[in-house]
């Protein structure tokens, strides 16, 4: 179920960030195990998540996914998708990876502004979620229930 969280080393790269930031959100409200069985046709759809690639998604593109009925075809979901890949080039722009714009900030409080920015700045990223995909990237996050 969760051999996607980069527990025990780092996420390579600024795209795998992506993929995870994306899975959270597809999986919000769904099932793991959904997920999992889909998240090939998920990495196929979505040109592996490369960042670049999926910034420059078109509206050709987005009917492309909403008829893939090898995914999830939630409209808001998908639209999350290519804007968040969209922050990711801004962010590059301005930090160089999405690891040094995270550095930035404030990681008190079990993450508490953290959260809050990166549910500002993603959309999608709802509190429980933006818990879980940080978890997924490595952070030491309480589980939320804890608190």
């Amino acid at each position: 179920m969760t051999g996607w969280f980069y527990r025990e080393s780092p996420p390579p790269n600024d795209d795998a960030i992506f993929e995870n930031l994306t899975r959270v959100i597809f999986q919000g409200g769904l099932s793991w195990e959904l997920i999992q069985k889909r998240w090939t046709n998920f990495q196929q759809a979505f040109n592996n998540f490369s960042i670049i690639e999926v910034a420059k998604f078109t509206e050709d593109d987005f009917i492309r996914l909403i008829e893939d009925a090898g995914i999830i075809r939630n409209s808001k979901k998908i639209e999350a998708t290519i804007y968040n890949a969209q922050e990711f080039v801004k962010i590059q722009e301005e930090y160089g990876t999405f690891s040094k714009y995270f550095a930035t900030l404030d990681k008190a409080n079990n993450y508490e502004q953290a959260r809050k920015e990166l549910s500002k700045r993603f959309k999608r990223l709802g509190t429980k979620s933006s818990y879980i995909f940080l978890y997924s990237i490595g952070e030491n996050i309480k589980h939320y229930d804890e608190e």
